[in-house]
């Protein structure tokens, strides 16, 4: 699998011969470059947020995955064609497209910091028998529920700015719990940001020790079930796409 990151929430993921795009941008709005590489697939926490639901700005005809239209199904007995949704024995639903089964799991904007918080989700998938979660743009304390229903999780592409996502001290909290081999730290301050403030990633990463983060000097790291770390990681990536 390659995992390579543009900048906020959105990153390539290449396996299984598909390509995956998440949560893409605007760039007028961001601050940030368009994404000029084509994807068989773009998948978004929602569809009304500008900074994580771009999907136009990725060319050629992506199939468009919107983990909060697969949560309008959330119980329904679908006929598990590859377009619509599949009911999962936990009462979640699943979303397969071009052979990778998405699954979305409810999140939300902060209540707290938020005057009108929207719904969003957090979404999983598998590709090279990796298991990835994405927390898209969660903004709350996740309770136990949502970290059941992700399962044991091999990679973990987390908000880690602070508010108006998830705070860090509740995002270590999930992350104690879930475990995940690697986590990939995302929606932080980066240069040239146009989004209002989010904290430095050092932020998050200063509660690891030194020898469990690697600082990565380009943008995209290759790896395997077989080379995921014994230990968990975490995996700080250069931004393609920033100021």
């Amino acid at each position: 699998m390659k995992i390579k990151w543009y900048a906020h929430a959105c990153l390539r993921i290449e396996g299984d011969d598909v390509s995956i795009v998440t949560d893409p941008y605007t760039p007028h709005k961001s601050g940030f470059a368009a994404v000029t590489e084509t994807a068989d697939i773009v998948v978004r926490s929602s569809d009304d947020d500008s900074a994580h639901a771009n999907a136009d700005m990725i060319p050629g005809d992506p199939e468009v995955v919107t983990a909060t239209h697969i949560l309008a199904f959330e119980g329904a007995d679908g006929n598990g064609s590859p377009a619509e949704p599949e009911a999962g024995r936990d009462g979640s639903t699943f979303l397969t497209q071009a052979g990778v089964r998405f699954k979305a799991i409810p999140a939300m904007e902060s209540m707290r910091v938020k005057l009108q918080p929207r719904d969003n989700a957090m979404y999983c998938f598998v590709v090279e028998g990796i298991r990835v979660v994405h927390f898209g743009d969660v903004g709350n304390r996740l309770e136990a529920w949502q970290l059941d229903r992700m399962g044991e999780v091999d990679v973990a592409i987390v908000p880690t700015g602070g508010p108006p996502t998830i705070e860090l001290a509740d995002l270590h909290e999930a992350l104690d719990i879930l475990l995940p081999a690697v986590t990939i730290p995302m929606h932080y301050e980066l240069p040239g940001c146009r989004f209002p403030t989010m904290a430095d990633v050092k932020e998050f990463t200063h509660r690891y020790p030194p020898s469990s983060v690697m600082w990565a000097d380009t943008p995209e790291v290759e790896l395997t079930k077989a080379t995921l770390p014994v230990e968990p990681q975490v995996w700080v990536l250069q931004a393609t796409t920033a100021g």
